[in-house]
C-alpha cells in the first residue's frame, strides 16, 4: 500500500504556517526509475519542522505511481528530531482516525469548545447562501464573483474530506485569506488543520454562520480530486449531499456547475457529468443552479480567452433540460473576467490556466455573483 523511503533533507524550498516543502535525497530509487532526489512536503503541526541535514521517513507512493497530482513525497516523521508533545489543553475530536497519523484537535462542536453552547442552540442557517462545488479550483473564482457584487461580504470555506485531508495543503485558501478575500476556513469530517474543526458538514456550516459570522459559505473538497471514469466513482459526488445539508439547515443551496471548454474528455465538456450526476441523482430538487450566459461576454474580454461563446451556449443549452428539477437562473458574466484576473492566487483547473479553460472559471464566478445577489 505504501512505498517507504528514508531520506535526508538537502534544501528547504518554501514554507508557510503549518507547511514546509523540501528536497531530499532518498536511500532507494523510485520503482522503474533512476530517481534518488525528490520534493517532499511536511505538515509541520503534525511532524515538526525539517531542517537541512535532517533524516526523514517518507511516503513516496504518489511518485512511484506517477500521479499527476501529488507529485511529491510526504514526510511521515523526523526520526531524530521528533517534536515535543503538544501542550495540555481541551479537545478530544480525532481526525484521520485510526491511520498512523491520526491527530486530536479541539472541534468547534466539541463539548469542551467555547462554541459548543452556540452550536447546541443554533440549528438554522437562516437563508445563508451555501455554494457547493465539485473541484477545489473553483474556490477563488467563486469568491471573485462574490466580490464583483460586494467585496465586503464575509466568506467562509467549509472543507470536506473528499480530497486532501490537511487543510493547510491548500495554497489557494492560504493566499485568499492573506489577501482578505476569505474570512475563515473550517475543516470537516476527516479533514483537519483549518481555522476551525468540525465533525460534519452540518456543524461546519452552522459554525460558518454563527461562529465566523459568514454571509456566504463555500463547500468544496481540498486539492486532489479523485475520479475513476465511472459514473459514481468520483470524490465530488458528495456535492449533492452538501447541497442537501444546506437545505436541511435552512440555507439557500447553490449548485456550482463544473464546466469546461477545453477538456478533451467528452464527459466533462460543457457541463461535466460530475455536476450532472450529483445534481440529478443525489441532490434533492429545488437547488438554485446559476447558468452562465456566455453571450454576455464583452468582445475585449472574449479576445483574451480561448472560448467560443456560441459553441458553449449551444452545448450547455442541450444539457440543461436534464436539470429540470432544479431552479435554473441565467447569470450574466459581463465584468467577471476582470474580477478573475484580479485573483490574488493563480487560477488553474486540471492543469489548465485561466485563458485556456475560461468556461470553468466563468461558471464558478457566475455562481458567486448569484449567491451574493441572494
Amino acid at each position: 500500500m505504501i512505498h517507504w523511503r528514508r531520506g535526508t533533507v538537502t534544501t528547504i524550498r518554501s514554507t508557510r504556517p503549518g507547511y514546509t516543502e523540501v528536497e531530499a535525497d532518498i536511500d532507494q530509487v523510485l520503482p522503474g526509475t533512476t530517481i534518488t532526489h525528490v520534493k517532499a512536503v511536511a505538515y509541520t503541526e503534525a511532524v515538526g519542522h525539517p531542517q537541512v541535514g535532517d533524516s526523514v521517513l517518507l511516503n513516496v507512493s504518489a511518485l512511484a505511481k506517477r500521479l499527476g497530482t501529488g507529485g511529491f513525497g510526504l514526510i511521515v516523521a523526523l526520526p531524530d528530531a521528533l517534536p515535543a508533545d503538544p501542550p495540555e489543553g481541551p479537545g478530544h475530536l480525532v481526525k484521520d482516525r485510526y491511520s498512523p497519523l491520526q491527530t486530536m484537535v479541539l472541534g468547534v462542536d466539541d463539548q469542551e469548545s467555547e462554541h459548543h453552547e452556540i452550536l447546541t442552540r443554533e440549528e438554522s442557517l437562516s437563508g445563508m447562501p451555501v455554494l457547493a462545488a465539485d473541484l477545489h479550483s473553483a474556490l477563488p473564482a467563486i469568491i471573485a464573483g462574490i466580490r464583483a457584487v460586494d467585496p465586503e461580504l464575509r466568506i467562509a470555506y467549509v472543507i470536506s474530506d473528499g480530497a486532501a485531508l490537511p487543510a493547510i495543503f491548500s495554497q489557494a485558501a492560504a493566499g485568499l485569506k492573506d489577501a482578505g478575500w476569505l474570512h475563515g476556513t473550517i475543516s470537516t469530517g476527516q479533514s483537519w488543520g483549518a481555522d476551525l474543526e468540525a465533525v460534519t458538514i452540518h456543524t461546519g456550516l452552522l459554525a460558518a454562520k454563527h461562529v465566523l459570522g459568514a454571509d456566504i459559505a463555500i463547500v468544496a473538497q481540498g486539492p486532489g480530486n479523485l475520479g475513476t471514469g465511472t459514473k459514481y466513482g468520483f470524490s465530488g459526488l458528495v456535492t449533492g449531499e452538501h447541497l442537501n445539508a444546506a437545505a436541511l439547515l435552512g440555507g439557500s443551496p447553490v449548485g456550482v456547475l463544473r464546466m469546461s471548454n477545453a477538456d478533451a474528455r467528452g464527459r466533462h465538456f460543457g457541463i461535466s457529468h460530475h455536476s450532472l450526476t450529483s445534481l440529478i441523482e443525489v441532490a434533492r430538487p429545488g437547488v438554485t443552479i446559476p447558468v452562465p450566459d456566455f453571450s454576455t461576454l464583452a468582445e475585449a474580454d472574449r479576445r483574451e480567452m480561448e472560448i467560443d461563446p456560441a459553441v458553449m451556449s449551444e452545448v450547455v443549452a442541450a444539457q440543461l433540460p436534464m436539470l429540470h428539477m432544479h431552479d435554473q437562473v441565467t447569470v450574466s458574466v459581463d465584468g467577471l473576467w476582470a474580477g478573475l484576473k484580479s485573483s490574488p492566487v493563480g487560477l488553474s483547473t486540471m492543469g489548465r490556466k485561466l485563458p485556456a479553460d475560461a468556461a470553468a472559471f466563468l461558471a464558478a464566478a457566475a455562481a458567486g455573483r448569484l449567491a451574493a445577489e441572494l
